[in-house]
């Protein structure tokens, strides 16, 4: 597989991959500590997060990978994730109710200092950057 001209893990993209992977390792270890040990109490907003982490995790692979394949994969990761905190970040202000624990994404991912709203674009924006 050919790497790209400039590869997504040069320069500031190094930075933006360091990102992922902190906010990928925060997400796994908070999804997994609140599913095994209080599911019950708000399990849409807990698996809401799993899957933030799971797309934090793909995002994070592939920006490093820097392949053609891998590149079109972090643009639909990124992509996802803007949508998501997009989406999370309405309902979870609109219907509070369906939150009782907030996620990753909850109000555009305030409880990160609004990072989660602001990586996406920033990725986006990296790959395009990078892009031949």
């Amino acid at each position: 597989m050919a790497e790209a001209p400039n590869p997504t893990r040069s320069g500031p993209g190094r930075l933006l991959i360091a990102v992922y992977a902190i906010f990928a390792l925060a997400a796994c270890a908070r999804s997994a500590s609140q599913i095994s040990t209080h599911f019950h109490r708000a399990p849409l907003a807990y698996l809401l997060s799993a899957f933030a982490a799971v797309v934090y995790v793909v995002a994070t692979l592939c920006l490093a990978r820097g392949t053609r394949t891998s590149r079109r994969v972090a643009v639909i990761s990124c992509a996802v994730e803007l949508v998501g905190v997009l989406l999370i970040g309405t309902f979870s202000l609109v219907l509070p109710s369906a939150f009782p624990d907030a996620t990753v994404w909850s109000v555009f991912g305030m409880g990160y200092g609004f990072v989660p709203l602001v990586l996406p674009v920033l990725g986006l924006l990296w790959i395009r950057r990078t892009a031949r």
